[in-house]
């Protein structure tokens, strides 16, 4: 009986972890855009983070707006954020990684300001997943617990989310400016020799990568129910940890597609192991340190494989 018991928390908590790693997803391919296609070491993704969480609850439960509004608001306030980091590298010339972090230290006071207190309830307030489990039959109608509801619409949101973001990003990055984007990343000196404008380039791709994950902080403090200023905190580790093991369990993917894809699955890998280690009675004080040994392991794996077959080959 009580293994029946513990499988089965396992098997909800799994399913738990499916809706937040959907979720959190959209922060680990805005990430992406800064680190992989940019090349940027862009630390303002933090204060991102909350700060699309801030906005949205402050809208919702200050201002009553609708749900769905906050998330656009969202999306532009972090945008801004990206093309204040852009101009701070491009047009005053402070290095990368110290424009961010200047960027992501500004953020966490303008977050204080924006909700005028450390954190925001959304409990009894709408939410982009109460509107719609609210156009859905009840759970005792559908003959299941008001939890399982909750998550199961949580996972719905989510992968519409994420289906709608990948296929804007791919159509985007499809198009001249995407190309030069993904160009200017690559291969700064050659884009300038082509004439193209690289510092333009590097703000637009800033904007887009911190508008996706302020989108990700508001879906985030919606589904969980309140914004707080820290819930940014180790949000960059996080969306290296989905992008590291998206490319290590799907690294044969070559397609843009495909890899925003393995992104998503990263993510959710990632939340399900959270999740599980977490049933089996890890501190929540130690969850930095198993994503820091998660990420370091996913990224040596290669590296081991590279040397294996070296040896062999060595060896033959």
């Amino acid at each position: 009986m009580n293994i029946t018991v513990a499988l089965t928390a396992l098997i909800l908590a799994a399913v738990g972890a499916l809706s937040q790693g959907l979720f959190w997803a959209i922060l680990a391919i805005g990430v992406y855009i800064s680190f992989r296609i940019l090349n940027f070491a862009d630390m303002t993704s933090e204060g991102s983070f909350a700060l699309g969480g801030c906005v949205s609850a402050i809208i919702i439960v200050g201002l009553g707006w609708d749900p769905f509004v906050s998330l656009i608001i969202a999306v532009m306030a972090g945008m801004l954020s990206g093309v204040i980091t852009g101009l701070l590298h491009t047009k005053l010339k402070i290095p990368a990684i110290l424009s961010g972090i200047l960027s992501m230290i500004a953020l966490y006071s303008i977050n204080l300001r924006i909700m005028g207190q450390a954190n925001t309830p959304l409990l009894g307030q709408k939410t982009v997943i109460s509107v719609i489990k609210g156009l859905l039959p009840s759970a005792k109608e559908l003959g299941m617990k008001d939890s399982l509801l909750q998550t199961l619409v949580s996972i719905g949101m989510g992968l519409a989310f994420v289906i709608l973001v990948i296929a804007l990003l791919y159509w985007f990055f499809g198009t001249e400016i995407g190309c030069v984007i993904r160009a200017t990343g690559n291969n700064e000196a050659m884009v300038r020799a082509q004439g193209a404008n690289t510092d333009l380039m590097k703000i637009l791709g800033l904007a887009i990568g911190n508008g996706l994950i302020a989108l990700s902080g508001a879906l985030v403090a919606q589904s969980q129910g309140y914004a707080d200023v820290t819930m940014g905190v180790g949000a960059i580790v996080i969306g290296l940890a989905s992008i590291v093991i998206g490319e290590v369990v799907f690294r044969k993917r070559r397609s843009f597609a495909h890899k925003l894809m393995a992104i998503v699955c990263g993510s959710i890998i990632y939340r399900i192991i959270i999740a599980l280690v977490y049933q089996l009675g890890l501190n929540t004080n130690d969850l930095k340190l198993l994503t820091a040994v998660l990420v370091a392991v996913a990224l040596s794996v290669p590296v081991l494989k590279k040397q294996k077959v070296k040896v062999h080959r060595e060896v033959r």
